[in-house]
């Protein structure tokens, strides 16, 4: 397998493979930033997705019979999970279940993280298509709470110039 990379024209290819088996995702971490900022800004190792556990078997089955395998980390759980091929495409697996009150509960209970309801009605475009994706403002909040790295700092930065949101303390210049 060769070092894992998405390119734009990757993420718009699975896409398309995820709208032709029925299965609805949203996008999130860094091209969920990318999809806001209208196209891919900075290399991608991976895209980050989000799943509801309803639509997990058909996805990663049909994955699976197109050549993906697990690939091994140390934080692999049924919940989050990373499946790639031999062209060094990895998919990053983030499940959830709907909560009663529109959110989405991710982990087994007590839950380790909950999207607000909020997090999951958001829609902006790649690939010329109307895609899911984490909006702005929850994915800035969602790079917080950890020490972020060089990407971490440009995909905030851009979002918040962007979209005129306050930058979080850990990512400011003047601290």
């Amino acid at each position: 397998m060769r070092q894992p990379e998405m390119t734009e024209a990757d993420v718009c290819a699975f896409l398309e493979f995820v709208a032709s088996i029925g299965v609805e995702i949203w996008l999130d971490g860094g091209w969920a930033v990318d999809a806001w900022l209208g196209g891919q800004t900075r290399p991608h190792a991976d895209v980050d997705i989000v799943i509801e556990s309803k639509d997990l078997t058909a996805l990663v089955d049909a994955l699976r019979e197109s050549g993906y395998d697990d690939v091994t980390r140390d934080d692999t759980r049924a919940w989050n999970f990373v499946l790639g091929d031999r062209d060094g495409h990895e998919v990053d697996f983030h499940v959830i279940d709907p909560g009663p009150d529109g959110t989405g509960i991710y982990g087994p209970p007590p839950p380790e993280f909950i999207f607000p309801a909020d997090s999951l009605t958001a829609v902006t475009d790649l690939c010329g298509r109307k895609v899911r994706a984490i909006p702005p403002h929850r994915l800035v909040e969602f790079h917080t709470g950890y020490e972020p790295d060089a990407d971490d700092r440009a995909d905030v930065l851009a979002l918040c110039e962007r979209f005129d949101i306050a930058v979080p303390p850990q990512y400011r210049l003047d601290m």
